[in-house]
């Protein structure tokens, strides 16, 4: 026996706690309360993994109160503390009695609701233990009232240094820096706690110079003190603070704990700098620190943002049974930061247990790779599952409404907030004003930005392009005024906002006036100058524009003047620009397409099959054009001629007899932009079933009289189809929006927001 007491005290791996482990199995001791009591107590020094403490808790029949004692503090150490109340309770139905130890560690894991074991404490006579009492102040000084934990400090006939240092963190806790400072002038005696009780206090209220005065007067540090200075410089940006205070540490021959990696490690992650990080991982290695599953997620968490997901998901998989959740989350948010979408999913859906922030990092990837619709059913499996979002599922979920043009989600999900008091940030408050402006609702979006208390550059940024999809130029150079009073400086967003707003808007002095105020315009101003200029006709002007640009004209700039050649049939230009747009983006489509039209418009079909040869040649494929409208939550999707829908017949009959009305009102289908020589009784089809009409017809079918019908095309709309759409509106009495690729129209009485002018 004395034999196996001496395995256990020198144990200091995990295999050298197997080994004890099969010498009790072969003495048949594995079973024995003491024997496994101390198998947990060591389990909890060398951090085993959790299946395998559950299979040695599991081994006995009837655990006394020393085991379950030990088993709770493993969980308690872990932070599981919702394994903590359950094993608690399974102690209650073997009816094993706590004695006062466990107490200390049910407080710490109940949080909030610790009180309750308050009480259980004064019911059994365990609130006059030193542990327990000092457990409870704790509780009070984290979760409140502070009031109580002081009523108790000042019972205590003998203070410990404990007790002083519980009531000096609650003070921290609940910004009375006063009081602490106070009770830290009169405590007797101090020990590094109480010392590092007040840099992390001033810490947390960005007072540095404070913190690094008490860091610098203390008579001695531990790792924890050093932790307490190098988290304080961390969360507060201090970047080179962090990486002078680490060198002066590891110099001073202080040995970094797992919480110092992870304040480090997390540091290089955040700055994305691949020497650092090499650096940093050299070190490791050369002192063959081990890791803790916490620093290297960390670790994982950094190889993620320096780009290096290989390494991120080595580190993943060696970690095994070690994988916590917070492991899990790190590296799905790492496969879905860098769009591998897949991946991502497939981790998600193998998570044992997901909380918040899994679904964050899910709902986010999708919304911000261009999947919203994925992004919105994954919120609704969330809510289903009875996980309760927060602001950052919200914004994402917010945003894809506003990707998508789903008004109606987009809706229920701000009822959604306000019925869960979850509330916004100015993150939040943007993410709606870009919900309602990507939404066609301009009303909202701007009653959002007058709401708020505080607006940075992105709020102003983001009402500012909504005005400039509807057009509405004025208000958006007046918004670039305002922002300017309350000294928000705009950026190159702000002043591509405005100058598409003058272009849309036909403002061409307003915009070249500030246009030449940008300092260093860069190729997407003047792609929007571009725009501006063609659409007012000064074709010329504008390539003479793009012959004095300092820098290399991007894509954006030649497509803008493909498109003012197109509207104002200047082939010469058209070829041009189109000539430049093949070697500079040689597999969009949109391109071959712009130039076809032109040639098509000027029955030049010899010219229209040579581009199309082209396309065949190089392997472009045309981009299939699409429509979506939203009907009771859902997305209905149209592509042209589509006869997929489950509804397909009425919609076809809808839009026939649609058509019949058109005709009789005076329409003649324009088949300028049809790409192909054939009778024009077969091109009048061809446009008659565009998708932007089969989602019109759709809406007419099921939504009620005189209602709004919001319609979401990838593509520009077609001539025919705006003209159409402008007659629909006057003969159906509604209000037809509709947002192609550019911009949007708003359709009623016959007449479009954008005046013909697109």
């Amino acid at each position: 026996m004395s034999h196996l007491h001496t395995a256990a005290l020198k144990a200091t791996k995990l295999n050298h706690l197997k080994q004890l482990h099969a010498q009790l199995f072969q003495r048949s001791l594995c079973s024995d309360n003491y024997w496994v009591a101390q198998l947990i107590k060591l389990c909890t020094r060398l951090h085993a993994p959790p299946t395998y403490v559950s299979r040695v808790f599991d081994s006995v029949h009837q655990p006394n109160v020393f085991i379950f004692t030990n088993i709770l503090k493993f969980y308690s150490q872990l932070g599981a503390h919702s394994d903590v109340l359950y094993l608690f309770d399974k102690m209650q139905k073997c009816n094993v009695a706590p004695d006062a130890f466990v107490y200390p560690i049910l407080i710490k894991a109940s949080g909030k609701c610790g009180v309750v074991f308050h009480a259980h404490c004064i019911k059994m006579g365990h609130d006059w233990d030193r542990f327990v009492r000092n457990a409870i102040m704790d509780m009070y000084g984290k979760f409140g009232p502070l009031e109580i934990a002081r009523e108790l400090f000042d019972e205590i006939p003998e203070r410990a240094v404990a007790d002083w240092n519980a009531m000096i963190s609650g003070c921290w806790n609940w910004g009375n820096e006063v009081e602490a400072r106070s009770l830290f002038d009169l405590m007797p005696e101090k020990n590094v706690v109480t010392w590092t009780a007040m840099v992390t206090g001033y810490s947390r209220r960005k007072d540095l110079e404070n913190a690094r005065k008490y860091f610098d007067q203390m008579p001695e540090r531990s790792v924890v003190s050093w932790n307490a200075m190098l988290s304080g410089y961390a969360q507060n940006g201090c970047s080179e603070e962090v990486i002078r205070l680490f060198n002066e540490m590891m110099s001073c021959g202080v040995c970094p704990d797992e919480t110092t990696w992870v304040t480090v490690i997390s540091l290089c992650s955040s700055h994305g700098d691949a020497s650092l990080v090499e650096g940093l991982v050299k070190m490791i290695n050369d002192k063959g620190i081990r890791l803790n599953c916490f620093a290297k997620t960390a670790l994982l968490d950094m190889y993620a943002k320096c780009g290096n997901l290989a390494m991120s998901r080595k580190i993943f998989d060696e970690l095994g049974t070690y994988k916590n959740l917070v492991t899990w989350n790190a590296m799905i948010s790492a496969y879905a930061r860098v769009g591998d979408l897949a991946s991502a999913r497939g981790l998600f859906d193998m998570v044992p247990e997901k909380n918040v922030i899994s679904w964050n990092s899910i709902i986010a990837g999708y919304a911000q790779n261009g999947q919203s619709k994925v992004a919105i059913d994954l919120f609704k499996d969330m809510i289903a599952k009875d996980v309760l979002p927060d602001e950052v599922t919200m914004v994402s979920v917010i945003s894809a409404c506003g990707h998508l043009g789903a008004l109606e989600f987009g809706n229920w999900a701000v009822n959604f907030l306000e019925k869960h008091q979850i509330k916004l940030s100015i993150s939040g408050d943007n993410a709606l004003i870009f919900m309602y402006s990507k939404c066609g609702n301009m009303k909202d979006a701007e009653k959002v930005f007058q709401s708020m208390d505080t607006r940075d550059v992105i709020s102003y940024n983001t009402l500012i392009t909504g005005f400039a999809a509807y057009g509405n130029a004025i208000e958006a150079v007046e918004l670039l005024w305002k922002m300017k009073k309350e000294n928000i400086e705009p950026d190159r967003i702000t002043y591509i906002g405005v100058l598409t707003a003058c272009s849309h808007g036909g403002l061409l002095e307003e915009g070249q006036r500030i246009f030449d105020s940008i300092k260093d315009p860069d190729s997407d101003h003047y792609a929007c100058m571009v725009d501006l200029l063609g659409r007012n006709g000064k074709l010329d002007e504008a390539k003479c524009l793009i012959g004095s640009m300092a820098m290399h004209p991007h894509a954006g700039v030649y497509g803008s003047l493909l498109h003012a050649s197109r509207v104002h049939k200047r082939i010469d230009l058209g070829e041009f620009a189109a000539s430049k747009l093949f070697e500079i983006e040689p597999e969009n489509s949109g391109n071959y397409v712009l130039l076809s039209n032109i040639y098509a418009s000027a029955r030049r079909w010899e010219d229209v099959d040579r581009v199309r040869g082209l396309m065949t040649i190089g392997g472009v494929k045309k981009t299939t054009g699409w429509s979506w409208i939203e009907h009771e939550g859902e997305m209905h999707k149209f592509i042209v001629g589509d006869r997929s829908h489950e509804r397909s017949a009425d919609i076809h009959r809808v839009l026939s007899e649609t058509e019949k009305k058109m005709r009789l009102a005076g329409y003649m289908a324009d088949t300028s932009c049809v790409l192909k020589d054939v009778e024009e009784e077969e091109m009048e089809e061809m446009v008659g079933t565009h998708s932007e009409k089969l989602a019109v017809a759709f809406a007419l079918l099921v939504t009620e009289p005189h209602s709004v019908i919001r319609v979401v095309k990838n593509l520009r709309i077609c001539r025919d189809c705006h003209t159409a759409i402008k007659i629909i509106s006057k003969m159906e009495g509604r209000e037809i929006i509709v947002r192609d690729n550019n911009r949007f129209h708003s359709f009623s009485e016959g007449q479009c927001s954008c005046k013909d002018y697109w």
